[in-house]
């Protein structure tokens, strides 16, 4: 045999390990996964889960902010293509995310609810899901998303609790949703606003010399937009 074909080999070999190492992180005695009534499929309790208990972990792969931004987008679009949930990233720190997508990840299936019975918890730079209270043998479990509320209307909330806010937004951020809510609030409306009073303003000065506008930087409302489908996860 020689040096390049024992090079290949060691190659395939290692991998196979760290593949095995992953799928092995990401499997756990504690849950299955079949058909939800939620969405798709989901997690459920194969025994009885005591309170506190790590059930599974959420493995991916480590990126940087500015390529999370760039998947998140792709998985927004297949989503809208596909019906499949739009988002498997996890914000991890300033620096760095979590891309949930790979197939072995089974944690990812996990759906939201807005009475959760599991969380989500970083530690260094991995999630692990954890039971918030006793769980019984056939529970679905679910966990709150934590997504932001300036992205609300692009993640409608399907779990059907008595609390149900109808939008997976982050507990902590339901009185600004609330608050959205109560007062119609969409995205675009200040921008409606602004335009309104920029009408007026030129209605106003007609008979008055303008100064040049400078053209809006499109890369400003790339940034504004971006926050939109994005909606990544948040941990405890």
């Amino acid at each position: 045999m020689g040096k390049s074909s024992s090079k290949k080999l060691k190659r395939r070999a290692r991998r196979l390990r760290k593949l095995i190492k992953l799928y092995n992180r990401a499997h756990s005695d504690w849950c299955e996964f079949r058909d939800s009534e939620i969405h798709g499929r989901g997690g459920y309790a194969r025994t009885f889960i005591p309170e506190e208990t790590c059930i599974i972990e959420y493995v991916g792969e480590l990126i940087d902010k500015a390529e999370s931004e760039s998947r998140a987008w792709a998985q927004f679009d297949r989503s809208e293509q596909s019906g499949e949930a739009a988002v498997y990233i996890f914000t991890l720190s300033e620096r760095w995310d979590l891309d949930g997508s790979v197939p072995w990840n089974n944690a990812r299936l996990l759906n939201h609810s807005c009475e959760p019975n599991c969380e989500a918890r970083v530690a260094g730079k991995r999630i692990y899901i954890y039971a918030l209270r006793d769980i019984e043998p056939g529970e679905e479990l679910l966990f709150d998303y934590g997504f932001d509320v300036s992205c609300y209307e692009d993640h409608p909330c399907c779990c059907g609790t008595p609390s149900c806010v109808g939008y997976i937004v982050s507990r902590a951020q339901w009185p600004e949703l609330k608050r959205l809510l109560a007062g119609g609030a969409h995205r675009g409306d200040s921008e409606d606003s602004e335009d309104s009073e920029d009408s007026e303003d030129s209605e106003d000065s007609e008979d008055s010399e303008e100064e040049p506008q400078e053209p809006q930087d499109p890369g400003d409302e790339n940034k504004a937009a971006a926050d939109g489908p994005r909606g990544t996860h948040h941990a405890a």
